[in-house]
């Protein structure tokens, strides 16, 4: 059997290995290099960027064939007293990519890209830190990578006018870049196109031939600033039939929202269902035959010398598990405002599914995971009878419960986080109330008020029960990993292609622009979060967007498609937490507030 186990857990890493190999994306190493080991302030310095991406990959150019796609942009955040003169992109060959009529037009997998930058007078002697930023897209003859940003920066020493200049580092790199004939800089982006998408976006893809000048924080805000103005009628996600779109649109056009977790079925029964099922965790055979030797370690039961004293004891020992389990909960869902994004990785899910599948097998003793013995050590040569002993022996046996705990508190742990995501607020307390299920039997028992029951076969049924319930929690995040894999399974041409349909049929590209656009003429506003990557997007606007029903239900709304290309990066990030986005596609209707609401 352990045999057996070795091969499945093996056969898993592997595969997971080379999916994980074929999905990453491909990491470009950088070398900042600087002409001469030290220069003059008051005058042009010569910088270079080695660029190597992975055997047979190569990079889109900074000036790619066909528009729609992303090119290989430098960005550079020139510090006071730097000007930035000019980037001198490298010559580009042609990359013949299946299912493209034309090739690319792409950097070779190894390239260098010159900058010229000039110091003024006033820069002072010592070490000058100028930060860059490179953002590329990775293609191979078979597919494109999702764009990636890499960040870097050089370190220029600068000495002062009497010391001589630093000898030259590398002649042959500069002297192969062809300085005078790059790009001038261009102008910091403005807010009305920070948000815009780069791959469909006219203006944003004249503005990537020249390199930019990073803009300030604050104005990345600008799209986020301009969502103050609307209030969010209603946000639905993933493919839509046309049945189900218009639906969506005419309940939120009547102002009816979709029934929520706990509307009308009350709160109070979900806290009692979880507190039932804390409690129920007691029985299992993790738990229930280590009682009596917790509340021997602890000094309770028949050796704390009276009831009152075993009550206090047993009730230390219990609110401390109550406690850890809440802290845990609090922890993961206040700290999880990229909970979405998470919970969007096919990694997220891939990864509890194998771990829920380790833990169902435990479940029915194909391995052994049981850490609860080790917490019988603290108690031992130390003090018995102290409420302090009872309260850290409580903490740690709610974090060493075992295997037949930790799923239950895993599974109600991201049940909560999502239930908060939606804006429920009492799924704070669900840990917390998991752990005063499994805290309430410890009072009564401490004081020698409470028969446990006898242990027996049916503590293995149970335990087994609890498995099977494992093992399909397990098989539903396995589902939801491969329909994320499969779901970036998906030309990015195609999906870009498909966003240019809809472009031309009257969306706008730009976030704050349709929003003004929304605002100035008080019409409701569609917002479309896509990505290059995202399958079920490109559906959608074959299918559904393009159907003339769903159309004429939208002639009256600003269309917007804002591209969230790396959903874990702002602008997209911010986005998407604002409207408590999981997934691609999102869709979210707006309303514009009326003045003064």
């Amino acid at each position: 059997m352990k045999k057996l186990l070795v091969v499945i857990l093996g056969a898993i890493a592997l595969t997971t290995a080379v999916a994980q190999a074929q999905l990453r994306r491909p990491k470009a190493e950088l070398v900042p290099l600087i002409e001469r080991s030290s220069v003059h302030a008051g005058g042009p310095v010569r910088l270079a960027l080695l660029v190597s991406l992975p055997e047979g990959l190569h990079s889109q150019s900074n000036k790619p064939r066909d528009p729609l796609l992303i090119p290989t942009v430098l960005t550079i955040d020139p510090p006071p007293g730097v000007t930035l003169d000019e980037v001198v992109y490298p010559k580009t060959t042609e990359l013949k990519q299946e299912g493209l009529s034309q090739p690319l037009e792409v950097f070779e997998r190894a390239f260098v890209i010159g900058v010229r930058v000039t110091l003024a007078p006033s820069v002072a002697a010592g070490d000058l830190v100028v930060p860059l930023h490179l953002r590329y897209q990775a293609c191979d003859a078979s597919m494109c990578f999702a764009p990636t940003t890499v960040d870097a920066r050089w370190t220029i020493r600068v000495v002062p006018a009497t010391a001589a200049v630093g000898a030259a580092t590398e002649p042959a790199v500069f002297s192969a870049i062809a300085f005078g004939r790059g790009v001038s800089p261009a102008v910091a982006a403005t807010a009305a196109n920070a948000d815009a998408s780069p791959a469909v976006a006219a203006p944003a893809a004249k503005a990537d031939v020249k390199p930019a000048v990073a803009a300030p924080a604050a104005k990345a805000d600008d799209p986020l600033s301009a969502l103050d103005g609307f209030e969010v009628v209603a946000t639905t996600g993933g493919y839509l039939g046309k049945d189900d779109f218009l639906s969506f649109i005419r309940n939120a056009e009547a102002g009816v929202k979709p029934r929520g977790l706990f509307e009308g079925r009350g709160p109070i029964a979900i806290l009692l269902l979880v507190l039932i099922g804390g409690l129920a965790l007691n029985l299992t055979p993790c738990v229930l035959p280590m009682i009596p030797i917790n509340i021997a370690i602890i000094g309770a039961g028949a050796q704390a010398g009276s009831r009152g004293r075993g009550f206090l004891l047993g009730s230390a020992y219990g609110g401390a598990m109550a406690l850890v389990y809440g802290i845990i909960g609090l922890v993961v869902v206040l700290t999880a405002g990229t909970f979405g994004t998470i919970n969007s990785s096919p990694w997220f899910n891939l990864g509890i599914a194998v771990l829920f599948v380790v833990l169902g097998l435990a479940m029915f003793d194909v391995i052994e995971i049981d850490l609860s013995r080790y917490s019988g050590r603290l108690g031992q040569g130390g003090s018995r009878g102290t409420v302090a002993l009872a309260f850290t022996m409580g903490a740690v046996s709610a974090l060493l419960a075992g295997a037949c705990v930790a799923p239950v508190v895993i599974q109600v742990v991201l049940f909560s986080s999502n239930l908060y995501a939606t804006g429920t607020k009492i799924a704070l307390v669900l840990p917390f109330c998991l752990g005063v299920g499994m805290a309430l039997p410890w009072p009564f028992v401490g004081a020698g008020l409470a028969a446990l029951p006898k242990p027996g076969m049916w503590m293995v049924r149970v335990k087994q029960a609890f498995g099977v319930f494992i093992i399909a929690t397990a098989l539903y995040y396995g589902y939801e990993a491969y329909g994320i894999f499969s779901n970036r399974w998906v030309d990015a041409g195609a999906v870009k292609a498909g966003v240019e349909t809809q472009l031309k049929a009257g969306w706008n590209p730009s976030l704050a622009d349709g929003l003004a656009i929304a605002k100035r003429d008080g019409k409701p506003v569609l917002i479309d979060m896509w990505a290059t990557w995202c399958k079920n997007c490109l559906t959608m606007d074959q299918t559904t967007l393009a159907d003339e029903s769903v159309r004429s239900a939208l002639a009256g709304y600003v269309k917007i498609k804002f591209q969230a290309e790396e959903p874990d990066q702002n602008p997209a990030k911010a986005v998407m937490q604002k409207f408590n986005a999981v997934g691609l596609p999102t869709y979210v209707i707006l309303r514009p507030l009326k003045p003064g609401a």
